[in-house]
């Protein structure tokens, strides 16, 4: 598995693991908006030979500060370490940058969601902390959970 960061342009890529993904990316507004947003972000991508199976978008907010925007794995790659190591690149490139702290939000656990279960437990697992949640960031049937995490 080889990691690049790409500087934008990587729509593409993401189209085609969002589509692979419609437990978490079913909102077909939002899935859209992903992928015009990646088209000019920054991006960390997982290859396996020529294939991109996993992506994160990153937000810059201040010079200090980052937020994974939007993460993806293939699920045939899903439970294989590849999103682990995903996030150990981005955090490895974002430190050269001189990030202090990452951020990323998902819908909280006042959702019943099993799928967003399964992110939480792995932001978690990769050292995120809870910080708090928004009921109404996005809308009131998908409440913002946002976690973050010291990258020094």
């Amino acid at each position: 598995m080889r990691f690049i960061i790409q500087q934008s342009g990587s729509g593409a890529h993401v189209e085609k693991i969002l589509r692979a993904l419609p437990e978490w990316f079913g909102i077909e507004k939002s899935t859209l908006q992903y992928i015009k947003d990646a088209g000019t972000m920054p991006s960390v991508l997982a290859k396996d030979g020529d294939d991109v199976v996993g992506f994160i978008t990153i937000r810059k907010h201040f010079p200090e500060t980052a937020e994974m925007h939007c993460l993806g794995v293939l699920p045939k790659y899903h439970r294989t370490g590849v999103g682990r190591q995903l996030v150990a690149a981005l955090e490895t490139h974002l430190k050269k940058e001189g990030i202090k702290f990452l951020q990323v939000k998902t819908i909280s656990a006042d959702s019943s969601d099993e799928a967003y279960a399964k992110t939480r437990k792995f932001y978690i697992g990769v050292g995120f902390t809870p910080l708090e949640v928004f009921p109404t960031l996005w809308d009131e049937t998908n409440p913002c959970l946002l976690l973050v995490k010291s990258l020094v």
